[in-house]
């Protein structure tokens, strides 16, 4: 009887068992700005993740901040998640930050390691203004947006204001006695093991999430996704584009030479597609375009300066400008000192040009008829006053400026007249 109660009772538990070892954790880590492309990889695992049934979706979280715009996608797609969304804060000496607040305060389960830190998440404008009325709009956009998200969570909402408004951040201790995270974890596994049984709720209604015996499935990035999440940073993107122009205008004044043209084609191909997904102002492009085209023309005409200094100023605006006064979390913009730098080597590059082309226009012709006045050449048959001379290798017909010159003389052209050489002795 005993045996056959065994046999019933593993008969029972089999599906349960099979479960568990098919049963699986998606795992991916964001380390970085918050942009399009790490949206779009929090997209593509929370999509797969539903497709395939799994338990959960770990995201391995370390951000400095990023776009609001691609903030609120990773919000939205947590939100209405039909799998858990577990965010973890790690390893030690990451943070969450600015947009990573948003990110983990939006997940079914929040989590940081020792050494963690989250907060600073006040919005600026990606020009850095700090008392316009747009700048007030979007904090209070931001308040609005993160009370909602601490309210269906049933987190701290209160010290979630305080994050956008006074820009607070605090340690991963005090953001769970703050009820601003679900626990501290040492390990993934740690993490995985304390939060087996938990009921959650996800868009389709209660789930109890089953860890302990998953097997977890590391997501990376496509390599599109790399691409894009490197060049999607702002400096990368603007070097990029400007490589582009140079490389062209390269190719331009010297066909054939095949590599610049290659690199210059690279070079705006990846930064228009990388500023493709930034707020890209069209305006500071044009004027980037349009400071190139005058520094050609100062090679090409005579201004005095002019179109330098318009050059200079049109490239300096315009990589001002390049990325719209958006709402963003302090990441998304281009470092002046790298705008300055790029202007300030294009200036002198051009100058240097300018300076290389007048030089030339000044100099001793070497091609055609001027180039032979003042060649030193060497007397073939007696000048009487008129015989054979070797200049730059060729035999020339000459005559003598000063008098009867004898063979072997070393001479040097004067002038040409009919292709007679005129010269006189060295």
């Amino acid at each position: 009887m005993n045996r056959y109660l065994f046999f019933y009772l593993l008969l029972l538990s089999l599906p349960f068992c099979v479960k568990a070892q098919n049963s699986k954790v998606f795992s991916i880590t964001v380390d970085g700005s918050i942009n399009p492309s790490s949206a779009n990889f929090i997209e593509r695992s929370i999509k797969k993740a539903t497709a395939e049934n799994a338990e959960a979706v770990l995201i391995h979280l370390n951000t400095p901040g990023g776009l609001l715009k691609s903030t609120r996608v990773i919000v939205g797609h947590i939100l209405e998640s039909e799998v858990p969304v577990i965010v973890y804060v790690s390893p030690g000496g990451a943070h969450a930050g600015s947009a990573g607040v948003f990110i983990t305060m939006a997940a079914h389960v929040a989590a940081m390691a020792p050494g963690t830190n989250i907060g600073a998440a006040h919005p600026v404008s990606m020009q850095g203004g700090t008392d316009s009325t747009m700048n007030t709009k979007a904090t209070n956009d931001a308040v609005a947006f993160i009370k909602t998200i601490a309210q269906k969570r049933n987190r701290n909402s209160e010290w979630a204001e305080e994050a956008v408004t006074k820009s607070v951040s605090i340690t991963g201790s005090e953001a769970l006695d703050l009820n601003v995270i679900d626990m501290i974890a040492v390990t993934t596994n740690q993490l995985l093991n304390e939060i087996d049984g938990r009921t959650v709720e996800v868009n389709s209604g209660s789930r109890t999430i089953s860890t302990r015996q998953t097997q977890v499935q590391v997501v990376e990035m496509s390599f599109i996704e790399k691409i894009l999440n490197i060049i999607s940073d702002p400096n990368i993107a603007y070097i990029l584009l400007m490589l582009g122009f140079y490389g062209l205008l390269f190719e331009l004044y010297s066909p054939g030479a095949i590599f610049p043209g290659v690199i210059g084609g690279l070079g705006l191909i990846l930064g228009f597609y990388a500023l493709a997904a930034l707020p890209l102002n069209y305006a500071g492009l044009a004027l980037i375009i349009f400071g190139i085209v005058l520094f050609v023309l100062e090679i090409k005409v005579t201004s005095y300066g002019i179109l330098t200094i318009g050059g200079v100023v049109s490239l300096l605006l315009g990589s001002l400008m390049l990325i719209k006064e958006e709402t963003t979390f302090e990441v998304i913009r281009i470092s002046t000192s790298v705008i300055i730098t790029t202007t300030a080597l294009t200036t002198l590059f051009f100058l240097f040009l300018i300076g290389a082309g007048l030089k030339a226009q000044k100099g001793k012709p070497v091609t055609g008829i001027e180039g032979f006045i003042g060649e030193v050449g060497v007397v073939l048959e007696d000048l009487d006053p008129e015989g054979t001379v070797r200049v730059h290798g060729e035999i020339w017909r000459a005559a003598s400026a000063e008098g009867k010159l004898q063979v072997g003389e070393r001479i040097k052209v004067v002038s040409m007249q009919n292709f007679k050489l005129i010269v006189e002795k060295v």
